[in-house]
C-alpha cells in the first residue's frame, strides 16, 4: 500500500504493542512518520518493523526517566526534523486492591509513569516544537479515571489527573496546541487482560455495542483528534467505551 506523506510527525508513547500501537499505526497509514517508545528493546524493534522503518523510529526507555523524555524528543526531531503530535499512552497498574491497603510507594509509581511522565513530555514537544509551530496533543486517560473503579483505585486516581492535566494544558498551550484526552473502557490488550481473560464473552455481554475494544478504535479516535477535521476541539475528553456507561442509568 502506498501512503502519501502528510508532512506531520509524532511522538506515541508506550507503543510497542496494545493501544500506543494501534494509534502509531493509524498515524502512519494516514501519512504521518511517528517515532514509538517502549521499555523493551526488542519488542520496539519487532515494531518498527511491523510499521515500517522508513516512516517509523523506536526509542527504548522508562516513560518517567527524564533523560528518555528528553533521547526520544531529541531523537524524533533528528530523524524527522518536527513533532507535530504527542500522544501520551504510556501507562501502568502494577496493583490491584482497595486504595485502603495499598502501598504507598505504589502509588507514586503509579503517578509517576501515569501523569507525571505526560507532563514531562508535554513540556518538552511543546518547548522543542510545537509552542512556536503548532500541533496537538492526546492524553490517554480511562473510563477509570471518570467513575469509581473497584480494586484498581489507584489507577483510576492517576486518570482522573490525566483528565484534569489535560484541561490545564488546553488552557495554558491555546491557541497554538489542541489538547485532548481518550478515555477507554476495556481494549483487548496484554496490559488489560486481567479483566477479561477467560471470561470474554461474559465481559462484552456488559457492553451495549457488544463486544470489548481494540486498539484500532482508540487509534482512530485518536487519528481524528490529531487530524485537521477537529481544529475546533481542544480540553475534550472523548470517551470510547463501547456504550458502557449507558448501563449506569435507572432501569
Amino acid at each position: 500500500m502506498t501512503v502519501q506523506d502528510s508532512g506531520k510527525v509524532a511522538l506515541v508513547t508506550g507503543a510497542s504493542r496494545g493501544i500506543g500501537y494501534g494509534i502509531a499505526e493509524a498515524l502512519v497509514v494516514r501519512g504521518d512518520r511517528v517515532c514509538i517508545t517502549g521499555r523493551g528493546e526488542d519488542a520496539l524493534k519487532e515494531a518498527v518493523e511491523r510499521l515500517g522503518a522508513d516512516r517509523v523510529i523506536g526509542v527504548a526507555g522508562k516513560a518517567h526517566d527524564e533523560a528518555h523524555q528528553a533521547v526520544a524528543v531529541e531523537r524524533t526531531l533528528e530523524a524527522f526534523g518536527r513533532v507535530d503530535f504527542l500522544v501520551n499512552n504510556a501507562g501502568t497498574n502494577p496493583v490491584f486492591g482497595p486504595l485502603a491497603d495499598l502501598d504507598l510507594d505504589v502509588v507514586r509509581k503509579v503517578f509517576e509513569t501515569n501523569v507525571v511522565s505526560a507532563l514531562g513530555f508535554a513540556q518538552r514537544t511543546w518547548k522543542a516544537w510545537q509552542k512556536e509551530n503548532g500541533g496537538a496533543i492526546v492524553n490517554i486517560a480511562s473510563v477509570a479515571g471518570l467513575s469509581a473503579s473497584p480494586f484498581v483505585g489507584a489507577y483510576g486516581v492517576s486518570k482522573a489527573a490525566m483528565v484534569n492535566l489535560t484541561l490545564q494544558l488546553a488552557h495554558e498551550f491555546a491557541p497554538v496546541v489542541r489538547v485532548n484526552a481518550i478515555a477507554p473502557a476495556v481494549v483487548k490488550t496484554k496490559f488489560a487482560r486481567a479483566l477479561y481473560e477467560g471470561r470474554e464473552e461474559e465481559a462484552a455481554a456488559a457492553y451495549p455495542l457488544g463486544r470489548l475494544g481494540v486498539p484500532e478504535d482508540i487509534g482512530g479516535a485518536a487519528a481524528f483528534l490529531t487530524s485537521s477535521q477537529a481544529e475546533w476541539i481542544t480540553g475534550q475528553t472523548l470517551v470510547v467505551d463501547g456504550g458502557i456507561f449507558l448501563n449506569a442509568g435507572v432501569g
